[in-house]
């Protein structure tokens, strides 16, 4: 009998331990499934005229806001791209154009380079591919750029944007879908790019790319050209675009 009661009293203590390890296993799972957030800094503050980046950075946010993960600091002054503090972000998302003013020197240029490099994110939103136009290695980080030689977009208006990849993270359950903005004709370079959305101009009857991704070092590029003002980055699809490319460009998983 007292073996008994000592066997079942080990039992009940295994059971009591048991317990507390699954309790603690329960909570720790639950602490993996709260994702740790995607830290992103928007740079905007100046761009063309006809960019109104006061009027679109507000809804570039609430889309990107949709995914709860994305923790969003909007900064109105480009050379913040000098500071140190850019390597407390996973993605750097550049919504500027230096239009007749100084770009960010070469503090904020190789910050930048190494930023992305090293591992980390950089997206580009519609005209940024014009910024920096006076660096060469712009265009090695970008993948594209505005060339002022070329045709700069069709008019303004209604078009198909494709889906071109439909296997990609970023692009993957998307449709194709219509959009009112400008489809950029004016992009040049050489580095090999991976296109994930297109159009065709209605007015020369070519394919352009409308989003694509790259790689640099380490790092991860998602290049997108729509976007001109407030409605064409309100489209749900442009929004579900972007929120899923600064995802991957972060190296999380899009949703």
């Amino acid at each position: 009998m007292e073996e008994g009661r000592g066997i079942m009293g080990k039992a009940r203590g295994l059971g009591r331990s048991f317990g507390w390890l699954g309790a603690w296993g329960m909570a720790f799972m639950g602490a993996l499934a709260q994702e740790e957030p995607i830290r992103v800094l928007l740079i905007t503050g100046v761009d063309y005229p006809g960019h109104h980046w006061w009027l679109t950075t507000p809804v570039l946010v609430e889309q990107l806001q949709k995914d709860p993960r994305m923790q969003v600091r909007v900064v109105q002054d480009p050379h913040f791209l000098d500071s140190r503090a850019l390597h407390r972000y996973d993605v750097v998302v550049l919504h500027f154009m230096n239009w007749q003013e100084p770009s960010p020197g070469e503090e904020a240029r190789e910050n930048l380079r190494r930023f992305v490099e090293g591992g980390k994110g950089l997206v580009l939103v519609h005209f940024a591919c014009g910024a920096w136009q006076d660096w060469p290695e712009f265009a090695h980080l970008a993948g594209r750029v505005w060339d002022p030689q070329r045709r700069p977009h069709d008019p303004r208006g209604p078009f198909q944007v494709e889906i071109a990849d439909a296997q990609h993270p970023i692009t993957r359950g998307m449709a194709s879908f219509e959009t009112d903005d400008e489809l950029y004709t004016c992009l040049a370079g050489q580095r090999p790019i991976h296109i994930l959305a297109k159009a065709r101009s209605k007015v020369d009857g070519q394919e352009y790319p409308m989003a694509f991704v790259l790689t640099y070092g380490k790092g991860r590029v998602f290049h997108c050209t729509l976007g001109h003002d407030a409605k064409a980055l309100a489209n749900p699809a442009v929004g579900a675009l972007y929120r899923r490319g600064i995802a991957w460009a972060a190296g999380r998983e899009p949703k």
